[in-house]
């Protein structure tokens, strides 16, 4: 009879430290919000915007000149466009390339990119605009904006400098 009962107090020991010993959930770990005006959410200060995304651009070239692109037009290398996977079609995205500064404006007109990890597929116009179109990848910015006030060309942007923002 001990023996049982060294062996359930035993087991109730046993059980009691291990759950003393476990971590606290998210209930114990966080104070439960208050209607104070301590906890009230602040207004975000202003400074810069938070990017759309950040990650790995490519760019597609001379094999898909003239083929469809998914929003129904051909695929003109030398336009700033763009393939996005999710943005809706016609939208513009400010590119940036975090190796040099340089920033184009791209509309986009396509989905993709097809390979995993890359956020963006830019026209060849778009990648020599900023500077990459002899690596292949690079490291990129995306911020959404507004249309521009004209459409962006590789002429415009390559030689009058209108849209493209060198820091």
């Amino acid at each position: 009879m001990r023996r049982r009962l060294a062996q359930g107090m035993a087991i109730a020991f046993l059980v009691a430290s291990l759950g003393a010993a476990q971590a606290p959930n998210n209930s114990e770990a966080t104070p439960a919000p208050s209607k104070s005006a301590k906890n009230k959410p602040q207004a975000q200060k202003p400074g810069k915007a938070q990017p759309y995304q950040i990650g790995t651009a490519s760019w597609y070239g001379e094999y898909f000149e003239g083929k469809p692109t998914a929003s129904g037009e051909p695929y003109d290398m030398y336009d700033m466009t763009a393939a996005h996977l999710t943005l809706p079609l016609g939208s513009y995205v400010r590119v940036t390339n975090l190796r040099n500064g340089r920033a184009v404006v791209v509309r986009v007109n396509d989905r993709g990119p097809i390979i995993p990890g890359r956020i963006i597929d830019l026209s060849y116009g778009a990648a020599a605009v900023l500077g990459y179109d002899k690596q292949g990848l690079q490291r990129v910015r995306l911020d959404v904006v507004k249309p521009p006030r004209q459409k962006p060309t590789y002429e415009t942007v390559a030689y009058n400098r209108s849209i493209v923002e060198v820091r």
